[in-house]
């Protein structure tokens, strides 16, 4: 067992496309199980968890607390914390566990699969436009970066006239790039500012929408607080959308760069539910590492002895790809047949809209698929700009035609 370990400088800034970061494959096949990392922002260094049992350890272990970094300036990809001090994301049981149970109410599978009819709609009509525009047309501009956030604003009743701006603020906020720091703080600001102001309307005047439910919801007979509940409702936007506004235009253009999986899943139009969960394991849709955790006291992890306070990050791309749990894991193979991939995060920190994703991503990929049956990418794949400066990895546009 050691307490030290070489440092490895890690940008985590691989850009080409949706190939997998050099690096971070690096580190998850190196000897050493658990590497001591540098990264662009924050002070000092972290030890990062890269393989799957080792990542399912650190999300699951009490002894790796969120809660106890707040306020200390940990190693991390952007140059302002995204999370805020009372968010969600940030907080530990039990006093996770009481949130946690609230929001789950809003995203049962009961819940969501009420919401498929109209997501349905929302995306026929999307497609509809795009049909009539013509080919060639770009699918982010017509699908990808409209459904997602029509969808959780929908669940959270936002008028449509503050959606655009609200985006606007999201990507601010995962922005990783030089002098971006007053920038993400400025976004986190101005969604505070107007969360804090919607949910006490909201308070005052309760809807059907699912700020609504969280203002009025009790557990063991107690509300949410007017902080809690404003800072809820901002995370949920952010979060709400991001991952599927990207994996959409992420997922089309890895299906229609590989023509043989695309005709086996148009052949089987069936098999989509399964399809995804292995196109959502295999695409690397973000950069480097999320929040770190803090040791709070001294755990021996992967043959590493870490001591009380120091920072851990884990990698849930690198433990998608890990030999011992996924066979060719660098291959996609929509035949895989496996949910048990890290996308969605593990453990305590799961993400509690992964059903939404879900259903999102089977309707508006299902029946893209089934509408388009020429579709096709309308430039080659080299010609593609791919967003940079971002944690999340994705085309700015992705022109296609049938």
């Amino acid at each position: 067992m050691t307490t030290s370990a070489p440092v490895w400088d890690c940008p985590f800034n691989h850009t080409e496309g949706l190939e997998f970061d050099p690096l971070l494959k690096q580190l998850l096949l190196a000897e050493e199980r658990i590497a001591r990392i540098r990264l662009p922002h924050g002070e000092g260094e972290a030890w990062l968890a890269t393989r799957y049992e080792d990542v399912r350890v650190v999300t699951t272990d009490r002894r790796f607390s969120r809660a106890a970094g707040i306020g200390r300036d940990l190693p991390r990809m952007t140059p302002a914390p995204i999370a805020q001090a009372e968010a969600i994301n940030l907080m530990d049981p039990p006093a996770h566990n009481r949130l946690r149970r609230l929001v789950a109410k809003g995203f049962t599978n009961r819940q969501v699969e009420r919401m498929r009819p109209k997501t349905q709609r929302i995306v026929d009509g999307y497609l509809d436009d795009m049909e009539e525009h013509g080919s060639p047309a770009d699918l982010v501009r017509h699908l990808s970066g409209r459904l997602p956030m029509t969808t959780i604003c929908e669940m959270l009743d936002i008028p449509e006239q503050d959606r655009a701006g609200l985006r606007g603020h999201a990507v601010a906020m995962m922005t990783m790039g030089p002098g971006s720091g007053d920038g993400q703080e400025r976004a986190k600001a101005a969604l505070r500012a107007y969360f804090s102001e919607l949910t006490a309307a909201r308070r005052r005047d309760p809807g059907e929408d699912l700020i609504s439910a969280l203002a009025t919801a009790r557990d063991d007979e107690e509300l949410l607080d007017d902080q809690e509940l404003a800072v809820m409702a901002m995370v949920l936007l952010v979060t709400g959308h991001d991952t599927s506004t990207y994996q959409l235009s992420n997922i089309t253009y890895t299906l229609l760069t590989r023509p043989e999986q695309l005709a086996k899943l148009r052949a089987q139009p069936e098999t989509l539910p399964r399809a995804l969960e292995e196109l959502l394991r295999f695409i690397p849709f973000r950069q480097g590492v999320g929040i770190a955790r803090v040791a709070t006291e001294d755990v021996e992890l992967g043959g590493v002895l870490i001591r009380a306070g120091e920072a851990v990050h884990v990698s849930y791309l690198a433990a998608n790809r890990d030999p011992a749990v996924f066979e060719r894991p660098d291959e996609l193979d929509l035949d895989r047949g496996t949910a048990n991939h890290m996308t969605f995060g593990y453990g305590t920190h799961h993400c509690a809209g992964a059903h939404l994703a879900r259903m999102e991503l089977q309707v508006a990929i299902g029946t893209l698929l089934r509408r388009f049956p020429g579709l096709r990418l309308a430039v080659p794949a080299a010609e593609l700009d791919w967003r940079t400066g971002s944690i999340w990895r994705y085309p700015h546009t992705l022109p296609v035609a049938w």
